[in-house]
């Protein structure tokens, strides 16, 4: 540190303090004169950049002023966005975000951290990835090779700025220590025409490898970085729906890792559904779920669902007999040879039915199974029709229906609609943010099935607890530690709680995935009290003596 220059440590985000450096720092550091004289304390700093944030005309622009603080001054970028999370999320993460990706290239004016991995320079993996640390102590990486972006797609390198926005969430909700993290993007190039015909392109100009060079790639990367930082946990994000669920189920035994696409929908799901059943009073074993829309998230909630069946009892056998997934073509059924390894296991036998080959829709799946949870992710807007609804509501007496698809032009239907389609009785969660719906003089208050609810304090939890890996019951234990939480007493009460609290349920969910560690035997260090660690863990947006 004391062989650092003035301007090298105002440069590093991580040591910049701004105005805020006292005048001992000043002398002791060589920065005198080089900052304006009066010194302002961070509170007075916040002050000054939430009001330039409020002139800004629109997300886009809110953005990108957040960002040249985040570049600038780690500590003071927390420390606003830890005092408006709930304002701040739309614009630092999903939907803006999605925009800053789309025309990364041409806004682009700094790294931020990242490592850059390129397909066509494997050579240089180790020394990218230890260059993007500059020794600082890695325990969180965020990688996507940025295929499946949100729903926008292949954005090649310029995915990159989903590995950071993601840990930016980390940080702002569970306390994740900034220095810590670091964001990587594998660029095994990109499909999408108007990349590789755009000269300001900053990716490879290459369609996507596929197949043992892209594997081999992936499998360079995860050795690499466990060896330069073995207390890692990693988290897979945007993978395509190709490859997501073949590189999670290679490493998800051998190492911490974790794929928010596959997992984290499922985990928020399960708790939603898990807050469901404590208003409603129904068991999860009594369930009959209905997936409409079996893509890569369709198929991962199903498989939390299913082994939440398991881990409360019921064989393979009897928990399959209560899954069914509907697609564009219908019910799916085990000789369609378009089935995918995360379908298979839930496709059923035409045997079954007396009417097979007519249950080729939505409605007439319905009509046949009368499901009792009915789960959204199939971006057919309005496909939860009044009939559809009305025909579920008939058979259960709490309907629990999710339509998760987002954006809000996507979702199968609204809350509002569910409501009063069931006379108040459905159960619901959106995957957009939804505002409470008055009916019959009862305020429904409508939760949001937001990944952040749980996968901040996830990952909190399983470092705190130095967890060998990230297994499925640390995964049911942040279910269930977020479906406890709703008031079943409170008429109109949320599925789940709202994202607003986000840093307090984090705290929940990292306490309660840490205990369930070290009650497994899978810290690699000795634990004497969980709370502690995680507490311990956690850091704050406050200025140090440097």
């Amino acid at each position: 540190m004391f062989n650092m220059k003035a301007q090298q440590i105002l440069n590093d985000p991580f040591l910049n303090k701004g105005t805020a450096f006292t005048a001992e720092e000043r002398a002791q550091f060589g920065l005198t004169g080089m900052l304006p004289p009066h010194v302002q304390t961070i509170d007075e700093q916040v002050k000054q950049a939430y009001a330039q944030y409020q002139s800004k005309a629109n997300m886009l622009e809110q953005r990108i002023f957040l960002m040249s603080i985040f570049n600038e001054n780690r500590v003071l970028f927390f420390k606003l966005f830890s005092q408006h999370v709930a304002e701040f999320m739309p614009v630092v993460y999903d939907p803006t975000i999605a925009d800053t990706i789309e025309n990364y290239s041409a806004l682009y004016v700094n790294p931020q951290n990242a490592a850059f991995l390129s397909i066509d320079d494997p050579d240089s993996m180790k020394t990218t990835l230890a260059n993007a640390a500059d020794g600082r102590e890695i325990k969180l990486i965020v990688v996507t090779d940025g295929e499946g972006i949100l729903g926008i797609g292949d954005w090649g390198t310029q995915g990159v700025d989903i590995s950071v926005g993601k840990l930016m969430v980390y940080t702002a909700a569970a306390g994740i220590d900034p220095s810590q993290v670091l964001p990587v993007v594998l660029d095994a190039g990109t499909n999408r025409e108007s990349l590789l015909n755009d000269e300001l392109y900053l990716g490879n100009r290459h369609e996507r490898v596929r197949g043992d060079r892209y594997y081999d790639f992936v499998d360079q990367f995860v050795q690499t970085a466990e060896d330069l930082f073995p207390n890692m946990y990693l988290h897979f994000e945007d993978f395509g729906r190709s490859n997501a669920a073949n590189i999670l189920n290679k490493y998800k035994d051998q190492i911490v890792t974790f794929n928010d696409d596959i997992q984290g929908t499922g985990i928020i799901t399960l708790a939603g559904i898990m807050g469901a059943l404590n208003i409603s009073g129904g068991k999860m074993t009594d369930q009959v779920y209905m997936s409409f829309g079996a893509g890569t998230a369709g198929a991962g909630i199903t498989h939390r669902i299913f082994e939440e069946m398991l881990q409360e009892g019921l064989t393979e056998e009897q928990a399959r007999s209560r899954f069914y997934m509907v697609d564009k073509q219908g019910l799916l059924f085990d000789d369609d040879p378009e089935l995918t390894p995360e379908q298979k296991p839930f496709a059923r036998k035409r045997s079954e039915f007396a009417n097979a080959d007519e249950l080729t829709t939505l409605e007439a799946a319905v009509k046949a199974i009368h499901p009792t949870i009915l789960v959204g992710t199939s971006t057919q807007p309005g496909t939860f029709t009044e009939s559809i609804v009305k025909e579920m509501a008939a058979h259960t007496e709490r309907p629990i229906i999710f339509p998760l698809s987002n954006p809000t032009k996507l979702a199968e239907a609204t809350a509002a609609d569910l409501i009063k389609w069931t006379d108040g009785k459905a159960l619901v969660a959106t995957g957009i943010p939804a505002a409470p719906v008055e009916y019959n003089g009862v305020t429904y208050e409508i939760g949001q099935a937001n990944n952040a609810l749980v996968y901040p304090g996830l990952g909190l939890g399983t470092i705190a607890s130095t967890a060998k890996v990230l297994n499925d019951e640390m995964i049911s234990k942040a279910a269930h530690s977020l479906g406890g939480i709703v008031d079943p007493t409170e008429p109109g009460a949320a599925v789940l709680p709202p994202v607003t609290k986000l840093d307090i349920f984090s705290q929940t969910v990292a306490n309660a995935v840490a205990q369930s560690a070290v009650d497994q035997g899978l810290n690699k260090e000795p634990i004497a009290d969980v709370q502690k660690a995680v507490a311990d863990m956690k850091w704050e947006p406050e200025y140090k003596a440097l």
